[in-house]
């Protein structure tokens, strides 16, 4: 079965690319600059009408860190309550502690707002501790997917650490290889993984998607090979 392409759409123009691609999930925040943030409303609403797959929208009311206030937090619960209400297929969040490891009251309080939809913990899982621990406590917490780049700067510089994740935690949480995934490494990255969901946000320049960009990977993805097995 072929793997599926996360897309994250920093910006509207990035879903309309991704749209035409042929992408059937993306997720969707603002301020790539920061690495990511909650979008608007009418950024959502507009995306909601014009992207046709699964939209999982990222809650981060600030850039920067992954640890946050009682005022951030409650924002992140209303943000979910308010998306949730507006029809989105799943959220994108993490919350870690002072000491940098993982929240599980505050996540596990999010993850039951959300509920039924599904909740991916996103890249904080990066910067946290130690990694099998943090693996356990992000399945505590209800998660159902880990986006992670295996502790590297990239996906590639993790590859070893996303595979010992991959075989620990079948049939409990997906794993999500993200950070750098492109049309030049993909075919690596699968070969290594044979992941069931990779992320990438398409971007070559700027802070807008690539179109052929997605297409090459989408077609790598769904043939296991793009051009004479070549990916270009």
């Amino acid at each position: 079965m072929p793997s599926t392409l996360e897309i994250a759409c920093f910006n509207f123009a990035s879903v309309l690319i991704a749209e035409a691609a042929g992408a059937s999930r993306i997720e969707l925040c603002e301020d790539f600059a920061e690495g990511g943030i909650s979008p608007s409303q009418s950024v959502f609403e507009l995306t909601r009408g014009k992207f046709k797959g699964e939209i999982y929208v990222m809650i981060r009311p600030v850039g920067g860190r992954f640890n946050y206030d009682e005022l951030a937090f409650e924002t992140m619960k209303n943000e979910i309550a308010m998306f949730k209400e507006l029809g989105t297929d799943g959220f994108v969040f993490g919350i870690l502690d002072d000491s940098g490891n993982i929240d599980i009251s505050r996540n596990q309080q999010l993850v039951k707002i959300a509920s039924p939809l599904p909740c991916t913990f996103h890249r904080a899982f990066d910067v946290s501790g130690n990694y099998q621990q943090n693996l356990e406590d992000v399945i505590h917490c209800g998660f159902k997917t880990i986006l992670t780049s295996g502790f590297g700067k990239s996906a590639i510089g993790g590859i070893e650490a996303l595979h010992w994740l991959i075989q620990k935690s079948k049939n409990r949480i997906q794993i999500l290889p993200g950070g750098g995934v492109r049309s030049s490494n993909i075919n690596l990255l699968h070969e290594k993984l044979n992941a069931n969901l990779y992320h990438t946000s398409g971007i070559l320049t700027g802070d807008i998607a690539n179109q052929e960009e997605i297409e090459t990977i989408l077609r790598f993805l769904q043939c296991g090979r793009a051009n004479d097995g070549l990916i270009i």
